[in-house]
């Protein structure tokens, strides 16, 4: 959907756009909240006359922003178009709002941090605020001052195959595509890898016979329809992996032959040959568990600050070491600028795989073992504070005393690895005094140093 949206923009028929991702760091992009505000941010960007419109009706209803969606959109969207529709000597507005990942929009209560309990309300479930999320569009698109189309990609869901249904509906309001039934998908993915390896013979000078006939063909069938798998293949061959494209090319082809059944299989495959390359394996993919599971906690926790956290030494390479060869699936920001950016998943897809132990075998790591393992981090670096000669930035240490209240990490439950020395205690309590707001570090460090304490009472007798 992002490069039908850079094509609409190019040919200036772009309305707006909003992408839902449940992976994203950003909450916004996860439930409904910024959905209606953004559309409205991005439609004033068009006209002066309209932007007008949108800040004056911001001005007159300030509390716009705590309504509910249909009251956003009337005020914010609808109710300025109509009073610019009443302009008659400018050019009308036209073009395209894209919608993407709908079904991956969550209930705003999963984010609501000021609830203790769920007895107060009903918990909501995903579903509600997707169907109001298609409601909002519904009535928007109704309305005879919305000159927009309407373009909403998302997984079939019981929700948007009951909304759209025509049974639900005797008049139909939106027609639909079903990719799975009305769209060969083969024709792009052939297009798509026959342009890829023609980027990369003119990069690394391979001759015209590259890639071997029948190449192209059997990735599309191992495909089954799924363009991740074509783009994964690309950045795979195409990120500075140690082996040559043509190594990897063929190592790619000899593993995707053992499969010819199920879709994710070969996508499935493809991620473990692709993970199986890093020199450690299962650390790799705990160290991709705790970015994910940080990140969805912490919107802007940039790379750097989470690779000082997780490294068993602080000066140490072991992020390079353990990510170098996982490029095509991570984002992973130059060294010069993982102070202010932060490590990113190409595709959901990867952590689908990842939190299903069927699917990724011996790979998997479950919640729990992830908090231990960032809970290790944590104590880990507490403890050597004061150890290392290695002085910690003041923007980690930010990061350091706010880890266990953002995420809630469970300390009365989960017991680490990693015992504090008697060293560190003052370092820990030093940081605990600079930050005697974070309540949540000072029962980090009762909880840890007297769960120990026994034991250096017996190291100290012997």
């Amino acid at each position: 959907m992002g490069s039908l949206a850079d094509r609409c923009a190019a040919n200036g028929v772009l309305g707006a756009t909003f992408f839902f991702a449940s992976w994203s760091a950003s909450v916004n992009r996860r439930r409904k909240t910024a959905f209606v505000t953004t559309i409205a941010h991005q439609l004033a960007q068009h006209r002066e006359d309209l932007q007008t419109a949108i800040s004056a009706a911001v001005e007159k209803n300030p509390g716009v922003f705590e309504k509910n969606l249909h009251v956003q959109m009337e005020t914010l969207v609808l109710a300025p178009l109509r009073e610019i529709a009443l302009q008659r000597d400018r050019p009308q507005l036209r073009g395209a709002i894209i919608i993407d990942g709908v079904d991956e929009c969550e209930a705003e209560q999963y984010h609501d941090t000021t609830r203790t309990g769920t007895r107060d309300k009903p918990v909501r479930m995903n579903a509600q605020d997707q169907l109001n999320i298609l409601q909002v569009l519904q009535a928007a698109s109704s309305d005879p001052s919305f000159p927009f189309r309407i373009l909403i990609a998302s997984r079939p869901e019981r929700v948007f195959r009951e909304f759209f249904d025509p049974e639900n509906d005797p008049t139909p309001f939106a027609d639909k595509l079903d990719l799975n039934e009305d769209y060969n998908a083969n024709d792009d993915i052939t297009l798509f890898l026959d342009a890829q390896f023609n980027l990369l013979r003119r990069r690394y000078h391979f001759p015209p016979s590259w890639p071997p006939p029948g190449t192209i063909q059997a990735l599309v069938e191992n495909a089954s329809g799924q363009f991740i798998y074509a783009a994964t293949i690309i950045r795979f061959l195409d990120t500075g992996h140690r082996e040559p494209p043509k190594a990897l090319l063929e190592a790619v082809l000899k593993v995707g032959s053992k499969v010819k059944s199920n879709p994710l299989r070969q996508l499935d495959i493809l991620y473990s040959h692709i993970l199986e390359s890093s020199p450690d394996p299962p650390l790799s993919v705990r160290w991709i568990s705790a970015i994910h599971r940080i990140n969805f906690y912490g919107a802007n926790i940039s790379a750097f600050n989470i690779t000082i956290l997780l490294q068993t030494d602080p000066e140490s390479n072991e992020a390079e070491h353990l990510l170098g060869n996982l490029h095509s699936l991570i984002q992973i920001p130059p060294s010069g600028d993982q102070a202010t950016t932060k490590y990113n998943f190409y595709h959901k897809s990867l952590l689908d795989f990842l939190n299903n132990p069927r699917r990724c075998s011996e790979l998997y790591v479950g919640e729990s073992d992830t908090d231990l393992f960032i809970w290790d981090a944590f104590v880990r670096a507490c403890s050597s504070g004061r150890d290392t000669e290695f002085s910690y930035p003041e923007t980690f240490l930010q990061f350091l005393t706010s880890l266990p209240r953002y995420m809630a990490l469970p300390a009365g439950s989960v017991r680490s690895k990693v015992l504090p020395t008697l060293a560190s205690a003052d370092w820990w309590v030093s940081l605990a005094i600079a930050h005697k707001e974070d309540e949540s570090l000072w029962e980090m460090f009762k909880d840890v140093h007297n769960s120990v304490l026994p034991l250096v009472s017996l190291q100290a007798s012997v």
